[in-house]
């Protein structure tokens, strides 16, 4: 597999130019012969695909945010309801202390919302971000052995 080498105008017509990484075609003055067969590493490294570890991590991360951890989350967050005196702050009769209710709407079954989905989804893409940035310089955990 050939690959080919792009370069600007702005890099050949710069004065501090270095003809190591010029291929040699553009060279008419040059003594070497112009290579037609690419060299190939004996190293082969496995990288992974962006795109995919995003979409897995994200999709992992919004099923067990449905399947796994919502009643937890919904029995800590029940938990966390300002109070005053015993009562709710809008039953001592703050009126915007009431909950905007049209933003947690929603027709799963279980209620699971705009908010989670933005919560979890979140999760997700930084767990992605975090294995992509640790196998792109080196790190290996050894998970699995």
């Amino acid at each position: 597999m050939a690959t080919s080498t792009f370069l600007s105008a702005q890099t050949i017509n710069s004065p501090s130019i270095s003809f190591r990484r010029v291929p040699a075609k553009l060279h008419s003055f040059s003594a070497r012969p112009i290579r037609t067969a690419s060299r190939r590493s004996s190293a082969i490294r496995a990288e992974l695909n962006a795109s995919l570890v995003i979409s897995l991590s994200t999709g992992l991360s919004l099923f067990l945010g449905r399947f796994v951890f919502f009643n937890f989350q919904r029995e800590n967050v029940a938990k966390q309801v300002p109070e005053q005196n015993g009562k709710t702050h809008f039953e001592a009769g703050d009126v915007r202390a009431k909950e905007y209710v049209g933003l947690l709407k929603s027709n799963d079954p279980v209620g699971f919302n705009i908010v989670d989905v933005l919560a979890w989804g979140s999760i997700g893409h930084v767990v992605a971000y975090y294995i992509l940035a640790t196998s792109s310089n080196g790190y290996d955990p050894k998970f699995f052995g």
